[in-house]
């Protein structure tokens, strides 16, 4: 079973959790994560999504982009090519639907999001800080409230305990522990459940 939890960097929260059964791969629920942050309205045209390197993929870079509509920064492993993701990204054909200002004006919006990316992409290692931030997040979710061991047998079950879990992470985050040293510092103090979750992922 796999947990993926969005956080907002700037406020730290958790934005929503999905659940998935079995053992996936990051990169086999890449579709299925965005199509549903998008379905809940947590991500919204031109965002920017920060994943790790297991959602790796050239073909995520192109639909991040040419399909969702997103800025899609994954971190790249050592053999990443920047031209050959550039060189895979084309128009969808629905840009091509409209009046002549309508077309240019969605013309205008994915360069945009291709120039961002390529910015972004290039300088990929200053946003370590920030998964380092939003680790920390994880680790306070995962060690202090209820992923130690989960031993549940329903989904339903599963559901409830992670949102109390997420829940909980709010209600630490909006008294104003976002700071890294507090993070650690409650990590310790707090100990809800003696519980336990199998994968973290943080998009």
């Amino acid at each position: 079973m796999k947990l993926v939890l969005a956080i907002s960097y700037l406020s730290l929260k958790p934005l929503s959790f999905l659940i998935y059964e079995g053992s996936l791969g990051d990169a086999k629920i890449f579709d299925y994560i965005v199509k549903e942050l998008i379905r809940r309205r947590t991500l919204h045209k031109g965002s920017t999504l920060v994943l790790d390197k297991g959602f790796y993929s050239y073909l995520h870079y192109v639909e991040g982009i040419a399909r969702f509509k997103i800025v899609p920064l994954i971190f790249p492993k050592k053999n990443f090519n920047l031209n050959r993701a550039l060189g895979m990204i084309s128009y969808p054909l629905e840009v091509f639907n409209g009046k002549p200002a309508y077309v240019e004006e969605k013309k205008h919006f994915y360069n945009s999001l291709v120039l961002e990316f390529k910015e972004k992409i290039c300088r990929w290692k200053d946003f370590k800080p920030i998964r380092s931030i939003i680790e920390d997040i994880f680790k306070l979710t995962k060690n202090s409230f209820v992923f130690s061991k989960l031993h549940r047998y329903t989904m339903r079950s599963v559901e409830k305990t992670c949102a109390l879990c997420v829940l909980l992470t709010c209600v630490v985050i909006s008294l104003g522990i976002n700071h890294m040293f507090k993070l650690h510092s409650t990590k310790r103090q707090y100990h809800v459940f003696d519980t336990k979750y199998s994968d973290f992922l943080y998009v």
